[in-house]
């Protein structure tokens, strides 16, 4: 089991914005409203390295909003420990970690909008992130905005 695996089972996220994978591959992200998708993906990290520091740099995360997908999982977006924080998830059936992205300065995303393999999660602040629900790292066609 990866650590943010292990995280997600007491449904907590790093406190850094960033990109997390099951299979323990981590990306820097940044809001970024200059970009049609809301963000930049920036370099790779080891989560592990970076909680070697301080364990406990993590933040509890409760959904305020989900989209069902059948078979294929769930989307889910919400709210971290603190007010600014906010984070989105693809998640398996049995609601396993795929993938999570975790800001903490987006507020909590409360609305989740999607059309075909794009979701456009929406915070209470404003910031909409698109993502690929496949692949987060694949910016969505232009189309889909």
């Amino acid at each position: 089991m990866t650590t943010i695996e292990r995280l997600w089972e007491g449904f907590e996220l790093p406190i850094k914005d960033a990109l997390h994978y099951a299979d323990g591959h981590s990306y820097d992200v940044a809001l970024d409203s200059a970009v049609p998708s809301g963000f930049s993906v920036l370099s790779p990290f080891e989560l592990d390295e970076v909680l070697e520091g301080d364990p406990s740099w993590v933040s509890s995360v409760d959904g305020l909003a989900a989209v069902d997908l059948g078979e294929r999982g769930l989307l889910w977006g919400g709210e971290g420990s603190y007010g600014s924080e906010g984070f989105i998830a693809r998640l398996t059936v049995d609601r396993a970690l795929i993938w999570a992205m975790f800001f903490t300065e987006s507020n909590p995303f409360d609305r989740i909008q999607l059309s075909g393999n794009v979701a456009n999660f929406i915070s209470t602040s404003g910031f909409e992130i698109a993502v690929d629900i496949d692949d987060p790292l694949i910016p969505p066609s232009p189309d889909c905005y």
